[in-house]
């Protein structure tokens, strides 16, 4: 195994491709050092940092690393944390050669999911409608906390979110399979024909209405998905 003053340069990224044990990946230079640059208040460093760790493959082998990664899914860039979904999402998947994520590193990531709140659930939607092509990922995350879908019951139910972002919320619900909130679902979706209903024969309704009528198909198909045998 090579000593610490062998891991700078480009012989870093074949250190993490070794079979044996590699230790306290985060103790090594190049790995510590874009650790501390995804802890950085400036935008670039981050996207600097995590540029880093991700060719090193650190994420997958230090648990630490991995948690730290974690800590960003509430980046205030909704571009960065697109790219922190995708980075979680994927130590949760196996490897393009079929190996898994070690388990000390997947107990790490999956503790911390499991403690996320609306806070957290709220960052991955937004994430999501940037990006729809994480809706694998995203469910993965979602799964792995025992409260998320009481999360995004309550946010599919707040009319003063965003639109999309309870589309989102709803699709996730039945992606999952968060059956404790299908009466949630059932509630929302009587009120959301009752409203649609009521402008088509009051035009002079307020026009959320019309709004609500995009987000009644999602709410449709996460309970056709959830009564789905």
């Amino acid at each position: 195994m090579p000593n610490p003053s062998q891991l700078s340069g480009s012989s870093q990224p074949e250190l993490f491709q070794l079979g044996e044990s590699i230790g306290n990946v985060e103790l090594f230079p190049a790995v510590w050092s874009a650790a501390e640059s995804l802890c950085k208040p400036e935008f670039s460093d981050r996207q600097k940092g995590l540029d880093r760790l991700l060719e090193l493959n650190a994420s997958r082998f230090s648990p630490l690393v991995a948690y730290l990664i974690a800590t960003r899914l509430t980046d205030n860039e909704v571009e960065f944390r697109v790219r922190i979904v995708r980075a979680l999402g994927d130590l949760l998947f196996p490897d393009k050669d079929g190996n898994p994520t070690p388990v000390n590193v997947r107990q790490v990531v999956s503790s911390y999911l499991s403690q996320m709140r609306t806070r957290q659930v709220y960052a991955l939607l937004q994430a999501l409608v940037e990006e729809p092509a994480l809706a694998e990922h995203v469910a993965r995350l979602l799964d792995a906390c025992p409260y998320a879908g009481n999360h995004l019951a309550d946010i599919v139910s707040d009319r003063t979110i965003e639109q999309p972002i309870r589309e989102q919320a709803a699709l996730a619900i039945g992606r999952v399979g968060f059956l404790d909130v299908l009466p949630v679902l059932e509630r929302l979706e009587t009120r959301l024909e009752s409203r649609i209903n009521g402008q088509r024969s009051m035009p002079f309704m307020p026009l959320s209405s019309e709004e609500e009528a995009e987000l009644l198909p999602a709410v449709q198909r996460a309970i056709a998905a959830l009564r789905a045998p």
